[in-house]
Protein backbone atom coordinates (compact mmCIF):
# COMPACT_ATOMS: atom_id res chain seq x y z
CA UNK A 1 0.00 0.00 0.00
CA UNK A 2 1.22 3.50 -0.86
CA UNK A 3 2.35 5.27 2.30
CA UNK A 4 0.78 8.56 3.28
CA UNK A 5 3.32 11.33 2.73
CA UNK A 6 3.95 14.71 4.28
CA UNK A 7 1.53 16.75 2.14
CA UNK A 8 -1.34 14.29 2.41
CA UNK A 9 -0.81 14.12 6.19
CA UNK A 10 -0.90 17.94 6.26
CA UNK A 11 -4.22 17.88 4.38
CA UNK A 12 -5.73 15.23 6.66
CA UNK A 13 -4.69 17.02 9.84
CA UNK A 14 -6.08 20.36 8.66
CA UNK A 15 -9.36 18.74 7.62
CA UNK A 16 -9.89 17.66 11.23
CA UNK A 17 -10.25 21.35 12.12
CA UNK A 18 -11.73 23.12 9.09
CA UNK A 19 -12.59 23.03 5.41
CA UNK A 20 -9.72 23.82 3.07
CA UNK A 21 -9.18 26.26 0.23
CA UNK A 22 -6.73 25.48 -2.56
CA UNK A 23 -5.82 27.94 -5.30
CA UNK A 24 -5.19 26.52 -8.78
CA UNK A 25 -2.76 28.39 -11.03
CA UNK A 26 -2.37 27.52 -14.71
CA UNK A 27 1.16 28.19 -16.05
CA UNK A 28 -0.42 28.84 -19.44
CA UNK A 29 -2.35 31.79 -18.00
CA UNK A 30 -0.14 33.28 -15.28
CA UNK A 31 3.47 34.47 -15.30
CA UNK A 32 5.87 33.19 -12.62
CA UNK A 33 6.11 36.60 -10.92
CA UNK A 34 2.34 36.89 -10.67
CA UNK A 35 2.04 33.30 -9.48
CA UNK A 36 4.54 34.03 -6.72
CA UNK A 37 2.61 37.11 -5.62
CA UNK A 38 -0.69 35.23 -5.59
CA UNK A 39 0.87 32.43 -3.51
CA UNK A 40 2.34 34.93 -1.06
CA UNK A 41 -1.02 36.67 -0.68
CA UNK A 42 -2.79 33.35 -0.38
CA UNK A 43 -0.58 32.29 2.51
CA UNK A 44 -1.22 35.58 4.31
CA UNK A 45 -4.98 35.25 3.79
CA UNK A 46 -5.24 31.62 4.91
CA UNK A 47 -5.23 29.57 1.70
CA UNK A 48 -4.07 26.02 2.47
CA UNK A 49 -2.19 24.93 -0.68
CA UNK A 50 -1.39 25.92 -4.25
CA UNK A 51 -2.18 23.60 -7.14
CA UNK A 52 -0.32 24.07 -10.42
CA UNK A 53 -1.44 22.71 -13.76
CA UNK A 54 -3.73 23.07 -16.71
CA UNK A 55 -5.30 21.34 -19.67
CA UNK A 56 -2.88 22.79 -22.23
CA UNK A 57 0.62 24.29 -22.19
CA UNK A 58 1.46 23.53 -18.56
CA UNK A 59 4.70 21.65 -19.18
CA UNK A 60 8.49 21.95 -19.21
CA UNK A 61 10.22 25.23 -18.43
CA UNK A 62 6.91 27.08 -18.28
CA UNK A 63 5.67 24.77 -15.53
CA UNK A 64 9.00 24.71 -13.69
CA UNK A 65 9.17 28.51 -13.69
CA UNK A 66 5.78 28.91 -12.04
CA UNK A 67 6.42 26.17 -9.46
CA UNK A 68 9.79 27.66 -8.50
CA UNK A 69 8.33 31.15 -8.18
CA UNK A 70 5.63 29.86 -5.83
CA UNK A 71 8.18 27.95 -3.74
CA UNK A 72 10.34 31.07 -3.43
CA UNK A 73 7.40 33.25 -2.39
CA UNK A 74 5.53 31.09 0.13
CA UNK A 75 5.78 28.03 2.32
CA UNK A 76 2.46 26.59 1.14
CA UNK A 77 2.53 23.05 -0.31
CA UNK A 78 2.73 23.06 -4.10
CA UNK A 79 0.68 20.23 -5.59
CA UNK A 80 0.84 19.37 -9.28
CA UNK A 81 -2.50 19.06 -11.06
CA UNK A 82 -1.38 17.56 -14.38
CA UNK A 83 -3.39 17.47 -17.58
CA UNK A 84 -1.16 14.62 -18.76
CA UNK A 85 2.21 13.00 -18.09
CA UNK A 86 3.94 16.17 -19.31
CA UNK A 87 2.65 18.16 -16.36
CA UNK A 88 5.33 17.01 -13.91
CA UNK A 89 7.88 19.32 -12.27
CA UNK A 90 10.73 18.14 -10.05
CA UNK A 91 10.32 21.29 -7.93
CA UNK A 92 6.81 20.49 -6.63
CA UNK A 93 6.04 18.94 -3.24
CA UNK A 94 3.33 16.53 -4.36
CA UNK A 95 1.19 15.49 -7.30
CA UNK A 96 -2.45 14.56 -7.48
CA UNK A 97 -1.87 11.19 -9.14
CA UNK A 98 -5.31 11.13 -10.62
CA UNK A 99 -7.38 9.00 -12.95
CA UNK A 100 -10.10 10.65 -15.05
CA UNK A 101 -12.58 7.87 -14.42
CA UNK A 102 -15.30 9.10 -16.78
CA UNK A 103 -13.02 9.56 -19.78
CA UNK A 104 -13.80 7.64 -22.97
CA UNK A 105 -10.06 7.35 -23.61
CA UNK A 106 -8.00 4.83 -21.60
CA UNK A 107 -5.01 7.17 -21.92
CA UNK A 108 -6.54 9.49 -19.30
CA UNK A 109 -7.57 6.61 -17.03
CA UNK A 110 -4.27 4.70 -16.87
CA UNK A 111 -2.09 5.52 -19.89
CA UNK A 112 -0.74 8.94 -18.90
CA UNK A 113 -0.28 7.67 -15.36
CA UNK A 114 1.94 4.81 -16.57
CA UNK A 115 4.01 7.21 -18.70
CA UNK A 116 4.55 9.57 -15.77
CA UNK A 117 5.00 7.12 -12.91
CA UNK A 118 8.76 6.61 -13.18
CA UNK A 119 9.31 10.36 -13.45
CA UNK A 120 7.34 10.95 -10.24
CA UNK A 121 9.45 8.29 -8.51
CA UNK A 122 12.73 9.63 -9.88
CA UNK A 123 11.99 13.18 -8.75
CA UNK A 124 10.78 12.06 -5.32
CA UNK A 125 7.44 13.84 -5.70
CA UNK A 126 4.77 12.67 -3.25
CA UNK A 127 1.90 10.98 -5.14
CA UNK A 128 -1.63 11.42 -3.78
CA UNK A 129 -4.09 8.99 -5.43
CA UNK A 130 -7.25 10.75 -6.62
CA UNK A 131 -10.42 9.92 -8.55
CA UNK A 132 -11.11 12.78 -10.97
CA UNK A 133 -14.64 13.23 -12.30
CA UNK A 134 -15.82 15.73 -14.90
CA UNK A 135 -19.29 17.18 -14.35
CA UNK A 136 -21.17 19.11 -17.04
CA UNK A 137 -20.19 21.37 -18.76
CA UNK A 138 -16.57 20.21 -18.33
CA UNK A 139 -15.09 23.06 -20.36
CA UNK A 140 -11.55 22.62 -21.77
CA UNK A 141 -10.55 19.81 -19.43
CA UNK A 142 -13.58 17.80 -20.46
CA UNK A 143 -12.75 18.21 -24.14
CA UNK A 144 -9.03 17.54 -23.77
CA UNK A 145 -9.65 14.56 -21.48
CA UNK A 146 -12.28 13.12 -23.85
CA UNK A 147 -14.67 12.86 -20.92
CA UNK A 148 -18.28 11.80 -20.92
CA UNK A 149 -19.38 14.56 -18.53
CA UNK A 150 -21.68 13.55 -15.70
CA UNK A 151 -25.09 15.24 -16.13
CA UNK A 152 -25.65 17.93 -13.52
CA UNK A 153 -29.07 16.49 -12.65
CA UNK A 154 -27.81 12.89 -12.21
CA UNK A 155 -26.02 12.83 -8.83
CA UNK A 156 -26.30 9.04 -8.53
CA UNK A 157 -24.00 8.62 -11.54
CA UNK A 158 -21.41 10.90 -9.92
CA UNK A 159 -21.72 8.99 -6.64
CA UNK A 160 -21.28 5.64 -8.36
CA UNK A 161 -18.04 6.78 -10.01
CA UNK A 162 -16.84 8.37 -6.77
CA UNK A 163 -17.48 5.23 -4.74
CA UNK A 164 -15.79 3.11 -7.41
CA UNK A 165 -12.76 5.39 -7.14
CA UNK A 166 -12.69 4.93 -3.37
CA UNK A 167 -12.97 1.16 -3.71
CA UNK A 168 -10.11 1.21 -6.23
CA UNK A 169 -7.96 2.72 -3.49
CA UNK A 170 -8.05 6.41 -4.37
CA UNK A 171 -7.83 8.58 -1.28
CA UNK A 172 -9.51 11.71 -2.65
CA UNK A 173 -12.42 12.39 -5.00
CA UNK A 174 -12.51 15.53 -7.14
CA UNK A 175 -15.71 16.83 -8.77
CA UNK A 176 -14.74 19.20 -11.60
CA UNK A 177 -17.09 21.46 -13.56
CA UNK A 178 -14.14 22.81 -15.56
CA UNK A 179 -12.10 26.00 -15.21
CA UNK A 180 -14.21 28.99 -16.15
CA UNK A 181 -17.46 26.99 -16.13
CA UNK A 182 -20.55 29.23 -16.16
CA UNK A 183 -21.87 27.44 -13.06
CA UNK A 184 -20.14 25.35 -10.37
CA UNK A 185 -21.01 21.76 -9.50
CA UNK A 186 -24.61 21.78 -8.15
CA UNK A 187 -24.91 21.58 -4.34
CA UNK A 188 -27.35 18.68 -4.62
CA UNK A 189 -24.83 16.62 -6.56
CA UNK A 190 -22.08 17.46 -4.06
CA UNK A 191 -24.20 16.42 -1.07
CA UNK A 192 -25.29 13.15 -2.70
CA UNK A 193 -21.67 12.16 -3.43
CA UNK A 194 -20.54 13.18 0.05
CA UNK A 195 -23.16 10.94 1.67
CA UNK A 196 -21.86 7.93 -0.25
CA UNK A 197 -18.06 8.17 0.07
CA UNK A 198 -15.74 8.05 3.07
CA UNK A 199 -12.77 9.94 1.62
CA UNK A 200 -12.31 13.73 1.39
CA UNK A 201 -14.26 15.43 -1.39
CA UNK A 202 -12.73 18.20 -3.52
CA UNK A 203 -14.92 20.49 -5.63
CA UNK A 204 -13.74 22.95 -8.27
CA UNK A 205 -14.69 24.76 -11.45
CA UNK A 206 -16.87 27.82 -11.85
CA UNK A 207 -16.56 29.02 -8.25
CA UNK A 208 -16.23 32.78 -8.57
CA UNK A 209 -17.75 34.17 -5.38
CA UNK A 210 -17.66 33.67 -1.66
CA UNK A 211 -21.32 32.72 -1.79
CA UNK A 212 -20.64 29.91 -4.27
CA UNK A 213 -17.70 28.68 -2.21
CA UNK A 214 -19.89 28.67 0.91
CA UNK A 215 -22.61 26.73 -0.91
CA UNK A 216 -20.11 24.05 -1.93
CA UNK A 217 -18.84 23.69 1.64
CA UNK A 218 -22.33 23.54 3.13
CA UNK A 219 -23.23 20.86 0.58
CA UNK A 220 -20.32 18.70 1.71
CA UNK A 221 -17.13 19.78 -0.04
CA UNK A 222 -14.09 19.26 2.18
CA UNK A 223 -11.76 21.17 -0.12
CA UNK A 224 -12.77 23.97 -2.50
CA UNK A 225 -10.54 24.83 -5.45
CA UNK A 226 -10.63 28.28 -7.03
CA UNK A 227 -8.43 29.70 -9.75
CA UNK A 228 -9.89 31.52 -12.74
CA UNK A 229 -11.56 34.18 -10.58
CA UNK A 230 -8.17 35.05 -9.07
CA UNK A 231 -6.10 34.75 -12.27
CA UNK A 232 -8.53 36.97 -14.20
CA UNK A 233 -8.90 39.58 -11.45
CA UNK A 234 -7.04 42.18 -13.51
CA UNK A 235 -4.66 43.44 -10.84
CA UNK A 236 -2.83 42.17 -7.76
CA UNK A 237 -5.04 44.35 -5.56
CA UNK A 238 -8.19 42.90 -7.05
CA UNK A 239 -6.74 39.39 -6.84
CA UNK A 240 -6.21 39.89 -3.10
CA UNK A 241 -9.80 41.05 -2.65
CA UNK A 242 -11.10 38.05 -4.58
CA UNK A 243 -8.90 35.63 -2.61
CA UNK A 244 -10.14 37.09 0.66
CA UNK A 245 -13.77 36.82 -0.45
CA UNK A 246 -13.37 33.22 -1.59
CA UNK A 247 -11.45 32.21 1.51
CA UNK A 248 -14.11 33.66 3.80
CA UNK A 249 -16.68 31.61 1.92
CA UNK A 250 -14.72 28.38 2.36
CA UNK A 251 -13.91 29.01 6.02
CA UNK A 252 -17.51 30.18 6.62
CA UNK A 253 -16.35 33.43 8.18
Amino acid sequence: MLKIGKVESYIREKLKKEKLHFVLLDPDDVEPETAGKIAEMGEEIGVDAVMVGGSTGAEGEVLDGVVKAIKESSSLPVILFPGSHGGISRYADAIFFMSLLNSRNPFFITGAQALGAFQVKRYGIEPIPMAYLIVEPGEAVGWVGDAKPIPRHKPKIAAAYALAGQYLGMRLVYLEAGSGAPQPVPPGLISFVKRVIDVPLIVGGGIRSGEQARAAVKAGADIVVTGTAVEKAGSIERAREKLEELNRGVKLR
